[in-house]
């Protein structure tokens, strides 16, 4: 391990990314319509897909350049990026914008709609969370139209008299990103060279929400402290270890070879940090463990640690697969997918809204993702909540059971993340009647225990269930030390 007193930053979820305008076609979807912007400049055709209603409004926007011209920077608020040049605007204000525009361009002009669209765009303001010295949880809202400008603010806040902890950027040692998928080409956490980031550039295929993202902010980094050592922590990484037969599809050898598609899964960092966390609290070799971790949230995935390996994940070639989660469907039948498309004339950009943004949780019960109210609702006596809470917690104790007979048994269950930390009932009713695998819950423990390390197994389980809150960050701090340490 490096220096102790040397300072790391440790980066997180970047924001989506946003690509300079291009004279591909854009795809932007508006309210309940999709509209194609043909490209380049003075492109004036504009497709309909859905949404007839819309189309008047539709025609009032020239090209995407003028659209693109109209969002400044980096609003993710607004826009993510998806392959092939696309571009998704999700922000309800911008179609009531367009709509506005539409009802008044024979008196507006785009100067003045421009002015007034840019002026409400500013009141969405971002913001930086922190925790002051005192414990006391703080607030503090700042433009920042870009990545750059983003971690300017940070970087001034580190420096800052009231909230700060240094007093001048050179003692700052490292930097630590976390950076979302290094497909097959990276199975460990590495130091950022040119080369890491071709390869990066080489996977943002398989995540063009967020590879771009990553690399923006690794870019902002070193334009704000040039020659600064970098480290990538990978999502994907500790899943690397998983077998062929863990992770290939049954799908044409060629879709493998040509385009990589097979499991990788995600929240990696998560499920290494907990799966070695739960072992250091038990006092246990984690080389010798069988374990199963449960990142459970508004997303949510499990993994199989053999060993200290991970040999299973329930996520796949992208988060959707697996788990019930707040908006992704998690598990379904490829076949119910064409049958929808179909039937619904979607394209695949409206499938992966559909699986992605409008199913889970949210999609089920026909409202809020938050699973505080989906609970809420339960105790009300809705049939139709209590029939989605009973789909999420049986999907959970499905994987735990199949993990468990894929490696032979299970010493350790670690519940993590939003619900796992929290939701004391999901971790009850998973739990309950799985003794004849040698797991039984104390009761009592878990009830109302919420975020703490805590073992909640009675003392004769075989298995033994332990709550470990996450600490990604920390993960990618310490890697990042000692990384550089070598």
């Amino acid at each position: 391990m490096a220096n102790a007193n040397k300072k790391i930053i440790s980066k997180g979820k970047a924001a989506q990314d946003e690509k300079k305008p291009s004279k591909s076609p854009v795809t932007v979807e508006v309210a309940d319509g999709i509209f194609v912007f043909h490209g380049g400049k003075g492109g004036h055709n504009i497709t309909e897909r859905k949404n007839k209603a819309l189309e008047p409004y539709g025609k009032c926007i020239y090209n995407y350049g003028l659209l693109l011209e109209l969002i400044p920077g980096d609003k993710t608020s607004s826009i993510n990026q998806n392959i092939g040049n696309s571009r998704y605007i999700h922000n309800n204000y911008l179609a009531e914008r367009i709509k506005y525009y539409g009802e008044h361009k024979e008196t507006l002009s785009i100067d003045q709609y421009k002015k007034e669209f840019l002026s409400k765009l500013k009141e969405e303001k971002e913001f930086l969370k922190l925790t002051d010295k005192d414990g006391k949880k703080v607030v503090l809202e700042k433009e920042m139209p870009g990545h750059k400008e983003g971690i300017e603010f940070i970087l001034s806040i580190l420096t800052d008299k009231t909230y700060g902890c240094i007093k001048e950027y050179n003692e700052i040692d490292a930097v630590g990103h976390r950076v979302v998928h290094g497909g097959e080409k990276f199975a460990s956490s590495v130091k950022i060279d040119r080369d890491v980031i071709n390869k990066v550039i080489e996977c943002s295929d398989l995540a063009p929400l967020h590879n771009p993202a990553n690399l923006k902010g690794i870019d902002a980094m070193e334009a704000l402290i040039p020659g600064i050592p970098q480290v990538a922590v990978f999502d994907t990484a500790f899943h690397q270890t998983m077998p062929a037969k863990a992770y290939m599809y049954g799908l044409p050898y060629e879709m493998y070879t040509k385009y990589g598609v097979r499991r990788y899964g995600f929240h990696g960092t998560s499920h290494r940090y907990v799966s070695r966390r739960a072992c250091e609290i038990l006092g246990v070799p984690y080389e010798e463990q069988k374990i199963i971790t449960a990142h459970v949230g508004n997303g949510g995935s499990i993994a199989a640690v053999d060993h200290g390996k991970c040999v299973d994940t329930s996520m796949g070639l992208t988060p959707v697969e697996g788990l019930l989660m707040g908006t992704r469907c998690g598990d379904v039948d490829a076949g119910a997918l064409s049958f929808i498309m179909e039937k619904e004339g979607l394209d695949g950009h409206g499938l992966s809204d559909l699986i992605n943004k409008k199913s889970g949780v949210a999609g089920l019960v026909g409202g809020s993702s938050d699973m505080r109210d989906l609970e809420a609702a339960v105790e009300a006596g809705d049939e139709r909540a209590t029939m989605v809470l009973d789909v999420y917690n049986y999907r959970i104790k499905k994987y735990i059971g199949a993990y468990a007979a894929a490696m032979g048994g299970c010493d350790i269950l670690v519940w993590t993340g939003g619900v796992g930390e929290n939701q004391w009932a999901t971790r009850r009713v998973v739990c309950e009647n799985m003794e004849y695998m040698g797991m039984k819950i104390d009761v009592e423990k878990n009830e109302g225990m919420r975020g703490e390390e805590m073992v909640i197994s009675t003392p004769d389980s075989k298995v033994t269930i332990i709550v470990v809150p996450t600490d990604e960050e920390y993960m990618i701090a310490a890697d990042t030390m000692d990384i550089l340490g070598k």
